[in-house]
């Protein structure tokens, strides 16, 4: 065999093994990009020091599973946020979980994920009207038992009470309200309890609850108790009760065990707050998203109803939080430092 046709041969041989070896590679790389497992969050919010705690609890724990985690927030605004979630559609997510502003205007970005055949989990606030997989939350119409339950023993079962709602567009607020209805309502039938002012905070905003309480203490001054359905709204409340030198002088009932809201409560300004452990509620949110990207099941422990379907839920428990238990609960459990709440 001449030397020009073995180096022919030669350089075949090496051809063929490039090509196999390139096939190998590139195989190889699609398969990881196939595995791997990236999951987007879409929040209503940053603006509160709970959404802040709920984002961070859930990359922390994603990463850990192996994901990667697109984090967006919208502002408190619905056209934004359906365009971020038309972002992580585009970017081709695994699972998208969504805290939604206005639980009904998000069926839209719903529907649009299920068209992309991206399962959705409805984290916290329920999206209503909508084909989403799972809801993750607490029972909310026990939270607002437990406040109306606190605010009425607190003021004897008779009185004058102020009830701020939270944000309209939030379905939980509803719930909340619906649970402070069940305790409430018999009394206010009989009298009992009488509700001198009431009004929804629009966004949960501290500003717009504050407006709500100066517009109750133009009617009176005469009322012993403020049914504030979150910590946000209760800081509002309780400025607009300072600036009347009443605060201290009226139960005030709260939600969510914000950093602000335990150190008031320890201060004597808040009485309560309804302590939702989000470290449970946003790991196992992790766990749920990254076993839906992966196309894995997942059993729920019950279901309800939105509008649109049956949909598999999980709630997690939650805790009156008080002066007496302060250290027993939120601390005990790492949420807040001693140090951060009674500044020791």
């Amino acid at each position: 065999m001449n030397l020009k046709i073995l180096l022919s041969l030669l350089v075949l041989v090496m051809l063929v093994v490039n090509i196999k070896f390139f096939s190998v590679t590139t195989g190889e790389s699609k398969l990881k990009k196939k595995d791997a497992v990236v999951i987007g969050l879409s929040l209503d919010t940053l603006k509160e020091a709970r959404w802040q705690k709920d984002r961070d609890i859930f990359v922390e724990n994603a990463e850990k599973l192996g994901a990667k985690v697109l984090v967006q927030s919208a502002n408190s605004d619905d056209t934004t946020q359906i365009k971020d979630i038309k972002s992580l559609i585009t970017n081709g997510v695994g699972c998208i979980v969504i805290v939604p502003h206005d639980g009904a205007a998000m069926a839209e970005a719903v529907r649009l994920a299920k068209k992309a055949g991206i399962p959705v989990i409805s984290y916290d606030r329920l999206i209503t009207g909508a084909d989403i997989d799972y809801y993750l939350s607490f029972d909310n119409i026990k939270v607002g038992e437990e406040q109306a339950k606190y605010l009425v023993k607190a003021i004897g079962g008779k009185g004058k009470i102020v009830r701020i709602y939270g944000a309209p567009t939030d379905n939980n607020a509803k719930m909340f309200k619906q649970g402070q209805d069940n305790i409430l309502q018999p009394l206010i039938d009989k009298g009992d309890i009488k509700v001198v002012h009431e009004d929804w905070a629009t966004d949960w905003n501290p500003s717009n609850a504050k407006k709500i309480m100066n517009a109750a203490l133009t009617k009176s001054k005469d009322f012993a108790g403020v049914l504030a359905s979150n910590d946000g709204t209760a800081g509002g409340a309780i400025q607009a009760l300072k600036e009347a030198g009443l605060d201290g002088k009226v139960i005030v009932t709260g939600q969510d065990a914000d950093e602000v809201a335990c150190q008031r409560i320890v201060n004597g300004t808040q009485a309560m707050t309804v302590y939702k452990p989000i470290t449970k509620l946003a790991r196992k949110a992790a766990i749920l998203a990254v076993k839906l990207a992966k196309g894995k099941p997942f059993s729920s422990t019950g279901s309800i109803d939105n509008g649109f379907k049956k949909v598999p839920t999980i709630y997690l428990p939650v805790i009156t939080v008080t002066k007496e238990n302060m250290d027993k609960t939120v601390i005990k459990d790492g949420f807040h430092s001693k140090e951060a709440i009674y500044g020791k």
